[in-house]
């Protein structure tokens, strides 16, 4: 599998059913606006015409005016009226234009933001479809995770129902490796990013691999089938050195080296390290061919059952209570 490739994909209908909707609502609205703008032309045109229409009434009256010194009184009167009422309604159409330019203009601005809104939800709904298809960042192996179907733990597979936040798969890199494990509280604060370590693998007993601390969690988290007490401490180890035989989701084991001994001469029980009353310097009683014999040793690095210790050698045998007539 390559990077970029489609690994898994959501139920799309209902969002396929979104983006024909709104497709068919930027239709419409392209449609509406095309509408309200010809509309808009043809009332435009219809208040020019009014606009002319009155011009022309008012040209007449003026012209009429002209005829009063052969007119009557009442006649004269009349065209006098005739030439005001043409005059103002001419002046208040004139008036009325540009309110009417301001009217359409808004009309079209809202058929317009309509139409966009429309564009920008299809948008979306389009985005919120592609979304439900998940493709590989790296390269690498895909590795499906389990869910419980009914009373089986089973692989998850096409149909399943997954909930917001379930893990449902992994992309791993099989050249570079991680090791998801637990160490107990109490030895957590003896963990620091970047100590070596040793990963052991369940399916190959012969099998360790060197690898190192690459990060700790902040929290602790309960254990699944312990007391509530007992907490665990999430750490991650990243495996330096792969090996072919390894893949995704092993069962494995890591032993995490707090420090390095280069010289130690082997290991011996704490129980066989003894300390001189007076000058507290360690010691360890020693049985050799002529019986048991006191050796003055170094204390190196150890853990809560052994030490490594300088001044022995692999083999030798160590007693672990003084012996009789020793001081």
């Amino acid at each position: 599998m390559h990077k970029g490739d489609d690994v898994a994909e959501f139920d799309r209908q209902y969002m396929l059913l979104r983006v024909d909707d709104y497709k068919a609502s930027v239709v419409e609205s392209e449609d509406t606006l095309t509408k309200r703008r010809a509309d808009l032309e043809a009332s435009h045109k219809a208040h020019d015409q009014l606009v002319e229409a009155a011009k022309g009434e008012l040209d007449k009256a003026r012209l009429d005016l002209k005829t009063i010194p052969v007119l009557s009184d009442i006649d004269a009167a009349r065209a006098r009226l005739a030439a005001q009422q043409a005059d103002a309604k001419y002046r208040q159409l004139l008036q009325e234009v540009p309110f009417v330019l301001a009217s359409e203009q808004a009309d079209t601005k809202n058929s317009e933001f309509d139409l966009e809104e429309s564009r920008l939800e299809l948008k979306r709904a389009e985005a919120n479809v592609y979304k439900m298809i998940y493709n590989a960042p790296i390269d690498g192996l895909v590795v499906m995770q389990s869910v419980w179907r009914g009373a089986d733990l089973a692989q998850i597979q096409q149909g399943d129902q997954l909930w917001p936040g379930q893990f449902f798969m992994e992309i791993v890199d099989p050249r570079s490796m991680v090791v998801n494990a637990t160490v107990n509280q109490v030895d957590a604060e003896r963990v620091r990013i970047g100590q070596k370590a040793r990963v052991h693998f369940d399916a190959y007993p012969d099998l360790v691999l060197p690898a190192h601390v690459d990060a700790v969690a902040a929290m602790t988290k309960p254990g699944m089938f312990r007391a509530q007490f007992v907490k665990d401490v999430a750490v991650r180890v990243k495996i330096d050195s792969m090996d072919k035989r390894v893949i995704p989701d092993l069962s494995a084991s890591v032993d995490i080296v707090e420090e390095s001994e280069a010289h130690a001469g082997a290991v011996a029980p704490l129980g066989s390290i003894f300390r001189d009353p007076d000058s507290r310097r360690p010691y360890a009683w020693v049985h050799t061919g002529f019986g048991w014999r006191r050796r003055e040793i170094e204390v190196g690095i150890r853990n809560n059952v052994a030490a490594a210790v300088n001044g022995l050698q692999v083999g030798d045998v160590v007693a672990l209570e003084p012996p009789q007539g020793s001081q």
